[in-house]
């Protein structure tokens, strides 16, 4: 099925992703766009399909363009390079747009998420957690927003790692603004930006949801750094359950007031973890590094440093050291 299809399959409103992968499988041998009618789309899905085809056809091309101009890449669940452990959920995106490189699928990955304003202590672990994992070959696929994803990401890049970005907008929108130079950092070092939505697509809020089954989904173990109890953490810490994955609270986001959704998880049976040795022994991984605060960037220094300033202020002077906005 080639890619102009794939887009217009995408583009058509109201349909959930199972129903996306039905109508590429019906019209897998299909070569022009304009027989994917309304009525045709109808007859498959079961229910009424709110959309001129014709307008439908346009915003793909228009897609399309976008993407060869700027050199997007793009994946099928049909393709080989599909990420596999993507492939297993029951509603797989049926295309995913990326820049930059899939991560390796024989290197497993570990998801980390967390609260935009962390704690001093659950920012400084969310670094130190990356950055050791990175280390020790493990990359992070987090959501590349404020605070806890942010460190994440930072704290696997300064170990030379791979991580990964997973967008709720079209992968050329990087959202937040601030965090457009970590992104070019995640490409220059070899990582990926992924997004199941299409180019020119900013972020709307129920496209976050959606994005988080697809971090729980990449990675074979999600960590909740610090939640609050409505956290949209909770919510890929549901998905990883889900999904068959193993699923952490970090100790660090377990007493402060931004933590009761962490500790929730906690008291209904996720695993506290206190350091990236923990996780990668549960894994059966030989350490290669010292799971440490080497860099001098960590929980004893977040309690020296909380004689000078506390909770965000600490936070935010964590992440001016470290570059990141939070």
């Amino acid at each position: 099925m080639n890619m102009l299809l794939n887009l217009v399959i995408l583009r058509i409103p109201g349909l959930k992703p199972a129903e996306r992968n039905l109508l590429c499988n019906e019209f897998r041998d299909e070569t022009d766009p304009v027989r994917i009618t309304k009525d045709a789309v109808e007859a498959i899905v079961k229910h009424p399909v709110a959309c001129k085809m014709k307008n439908i056809i346009a915003e793909a091309e228009r897609d399309y363009k976008t993407v060869m101009r700027n050199g997007i890449k793009m994946v099928t669940l049909d393709d080989n390079d599909y990420p596999p452990l993507l492939r297993e959920i029951y509603d797989p995106p049926h295309l995913l747009f990326y820049r930059g490189i899939l991560p390796n699928p024989e290197q497993p990955l570990a998801a980390m998420v967390g609260t935009r304003q962390p704690s001093s202590a659950a920012a400084a672990m969310a670094y130190e957690l990356g950055r050791d994992l990175g280390r020790n070959g493990v990359a992070v696929v987090s959501g590349l927003a404020l605070g806890i994803d942010a460190l994440s990401h930072r704290g696997n890049i300064d170990a030379g790692a791979p991580t990964v970005a997973v967008l709720g907008s079209g992968v050329d929108q990087i959202y937040p603004a601030v965090n457009r130079g970590l992104a070019r950092q995640i490409l220059e070092k070899g990582g990926a930006i992924l997004s199941e939505f299409p180019p020119l697509m900013g972020p709307r809020k129920w496209h976050f949801p959606a994005r988080n089954r697809i971090i729980s989904a990449l990675a074979r173990g999600t960590i909740i750094i610090e939640a609050p109890a409505k956290s949209g953490a909770l919510i890929t810490a549901s998905f990883a359950l889900e999904q068959g994955r193993d699923l952490w609270v970090s100790s660090a986001g377990l007493t402060s007031p931004k933590g009761a959704g962490t500790a929730k998880l906690r008291d209904e049976g996720a695993k506290v973890i206190g350091s990236a040795a923990e996780i990668l022994a549960e894994w059966g991984f030989i350490q290669k590094v010292t799971c440490a605060s080497e860099s001098g960037i960590g929980p004893d220094q977040s309690r020296t440093a909380s004689s000078m300033a506390t909770g965000s202020s600490l936070a935010s002077s964590l992440a001016k050291k470290l570059k990141v906005e939070i």
